[in-house]
């Protein structure tokens, strides 16, 4: 844990387990596999950005934040971690 994107990815990872844990006892209502498609997604994202910074290159950071916010935007859209809590 030595730049900001293995603290970022790990939270965001570490969140994606937590949604998880929590609607693997209810009905189902996802997927394993659009879990793992966020999660790999996520740690190929934490190795652009650390080669970004062991490089200092700039398009590599553009890659990893830009990845970053579409996992993150994906999660929102297939997961709908904040949806109705009734449902």
């Amino acid at each position: 844990m030595e730049t900001v994107y293995d603290w970022v990815t790990v939270g965001i990872f570490a969140g994606l387990i937590v949604l998880f844990l929590q609607r693997s006892v209810g009905p189902e209502r996802d997927s394993l596999w659009q879990y793992l498609g966020a999660s790999v997604a996520l740690a190929v994202l934490n190795q652009v950005g650390n080669k970004a910074v062991k490089e200092d290159d700039l398009a590599y950071h553009a890659l990893a934040v830009v990845g970053i916010v579409g996992v993150l935007a994906y999660i929102q859209i297939a997961l709908k971690p904040f949806g109705d809590p009734r449902k």
